[in-house]
């Protein structure tokens, strides 16, 4: 019996030790759910309040899968917030111009102005990695710098004020609702399904992680590291492209400093799922359970009218400390775990 208990103690230690990030999160997300049907059952546990989550996560949570790929090369995209607001203000001045006087745009306008939007994206994340992979620049540098740059570019092009006005054809199309799902979580949910493709069901997944591990041992195997990196911050500008595109669809206007929290947001998010930020470990799901948590504790957060909205970067900052000192002394202990057994 003793034996017995042994063995399913051993096993369960095994599994969370396998995947404890993943475990972390479910522990916390139950907990903080526990938590609000304790509190604020009326407030939080309604359809309408979990329609507007997954309304509003798809723009953060897709800047969140674009640094998540980058950091498991060991890299970082800091131009997320700069690439997803100009593109946003790029495609809202189009849409500006193509309504005219009318200001009434066609439907036909809508597949077109995310065309540009995902070319927009696919150009600026080629910037990156060309700087990163061929100019070595370092990419904390390289995107820090090209995200003030585009950013920079979306001031000139609005002259510091918000585009507003364009035609709500638009608006009305994103923020739209398919058997009661928000269409913006349906981009979200594509995005990510080809995500897991790539990082779970081809090489490129093994790849990245490769290249986050050792990038010489990496060049040394044949791989085409420079190619895989620009791919890489191509695949992240996309996704930052997507998230502006829906920013501009849930702000109903463009402006150069729109989410500017949601660089530090998307950090937190990557390196709660678990994303190392020395590269060569992560795993989609655990940021996929991330993003849903961190938009969780923030809608809780703002059921509290007496907790200030202005506190939310400081906890996120707190939070994001928080797990990385958590990491550190987890990590040194199961190597030191590793070693006694041994």
């Amino acid at each position: 019996m003793e034996n017995k208990q042994a063995k399913t103690g051993s096993r369960l230690a095994n599994i969370y030790k396998s995947d404890r990030h993943m475990w972390r999160l479910i522990i916390i997300m139950v907990v903080w759910f526990i938590f609000m049907a304790a509190t604020k059952f009326s407030k939080f546990y309604t359809v309408v309040n979990f329609q507007t989550m997954f309304a509003q996560f798809p723009e953060f949570g897709l800047m969140s899968l674009g640094v998540m790929v980058c950091m498991i090369t060991g890299g970082i995209d800091l131009s997320t917030v700069g690439v997803a607001n100009m593109t946003g203000i790029s495609m809202a001045l189009l849409m500006q111009w193509a309504g005219g006087e009318s200001g009434e745009l066609s439907v036909v306008w809508i597949p077109v102005v995310f065309i540009l939007a995902v070319l927009i994206g696919m150009v600026t994340g080629a910037v990156n990695g060309l700087l990163i992979s061929k100019v070595h620049i370092p990419p904390i540098l390289a995107t820090l710098g090209t995200g003030q740059l585009f950013t920079g570019i979306g001031l000139v092009l609005t002259n510091g004020s918000a585009i507003s006005g364009f035609p709500s054809t638009y608006a009305y199309a994103v923020n739209n609702r398919v058997a009661g799902i928000p269409v913006q979580f349906i981009i979200f949910v594509l995005v990510a399904v080809v995500m897991v493709f790539l990082l779970s069901k081809t090489t490129y997944g093994t790849k990245l992680i490769l290249i986050g591990t050792n990038e010489n041992v990496a060049k040394f195997s044949g791989l085409k590291v420079d190619r895989i990196l620009v791919k890489t911050y191509i695949l992240s500008g996309i996704c930052s492209a997507l998230g502006g595109m829906i920013m501009l669809a849930n702000y109903n206007s463009a402006r150069s400093d729109y989410g500017s929290n949601y660089t530090l947001q998307c950090i937190l998010i990557v390196v709660l799922g678990g994303v190392s930020p020395n590269g060569g470990k992560g795993k989609i799901s655990g940021v996929l359970l991330a993003i849903f948590l961190v938009r969780a504790l923030e809608t809780g957060i703002n059921r509290f009218p007496q907790i200030s909205s202005y506190y939310i970067s400081l906890i996120w900052g707190a939070v994001l400390i928080f797990v990385m000192v958590l990491n550190y002394f987890t990590e040194n202990n199961i190597k030191l775990f590793s070693k006694k057994k041994m």
